[in-house]
């Protein structure tokens, strides 16, 4: 099985249909979405009819939950709370009802799939060191976690040797090790790389891919600038940050 693991669209549109396009040639079988499919773009319902369409694999991500008032964004930025704020006015109330029923956990086989972290996904915090690996592998079972969240793709390895960081865009699934792994972000990158991030994960190879896609970053940041959205939004796109 060849799996796609998107995440982090963040109502990216172009980023979108450009991961989207090249995936077209990767044979996949199941697309999985980890989350954040809106917030800080200008198109959340188009990005939420595009995955609604691809998957029925989604967990929910802090911003799809704020757009629909099922979690606190008082501890947001006042830039990202203005975004909570202008998706909520703008989305479909279709699109409402598909992100409120959202889980924030789904389990497939030996894989675990959520957006922040397993020992408590509801309040969104991050895994970003070998410290706060090390707490979360001990909150699920089975072989891999695949999380999203800090928009910065990174593995955590836990085996015989020990907990290992790793930065690779390969990843080798090894039977007596257990895995975090961070898919990255479509629409809104921050590891200085602007071009949209997201993971192939094929079975039978046992292997993980980070991707990279080049997209029409002046065009997402031309209609986040039209919807009256902050600059910053746009302007961070550019760099990656």
């Amino acid at each position: 099985m060849r799996y796609a693991l998107i995440s982090d669209i963040h109502g990216n549109l172009q980023a979108l249909r450009a991961v989207l396009k090249t995936l077209e040639n990767c044979q996949i079988d199941q697309y999985l979405c980890l989350g954040d499919v809106v917030g800080y773009g200008a198109n959340p319902n188009e990005c939420v009819r595009l995955v609604r369409n691809l998957t029925d694999k989604t967990v929910a991500g802090n911003h799809d939950y704020a757009a629909v008032e099922l979690t606190d964004i008082s501890n947001f930025n006042p830039h990202a709370s203005e975004a909570v704020r202008w998706t909520a006015r703008h989305l479909s109330e279709e699109n409402k009802q598909y992100l409120k029923t959202l889980p924030l956990w789904l389990k497939m086989g030996s894989s675990n799939l959520v957006h922040s972290t397993p020992q408590r996904p509801e309040l969104w915090d991050y895994i970003l060191s070998p410290y706060d690996a090390l707490t979360a592998f001990s909150y699920f079972e089975g072989d891999i976690c695949f999380v999203a969240h800090s928009h910065r793709p990174m593995t955590f390895i836990q085996g015989p040797g020990g907990l290992l960081w790793d930065f690779s865009d390969r990843i080798q699934i090894l039977s007596d090790s257990r895995y975090i792994i961070n898919t990255g972000s479509i629409g809104q990158p921050r590891d200085r790389d602007p071009r949209a991030c997201f993971a192939l994960l094929d079975t039978e190879t046992s292997e993980v891919r980070i991707q990279r896609v080049e997209y029409d970053i002046s065009g997402a940041q031309a209609a986040i600038r039209a919807a009256g959205l902050p600059e910053i939004l746009a302007d961070r796109l550019q760099y990656g940050e």
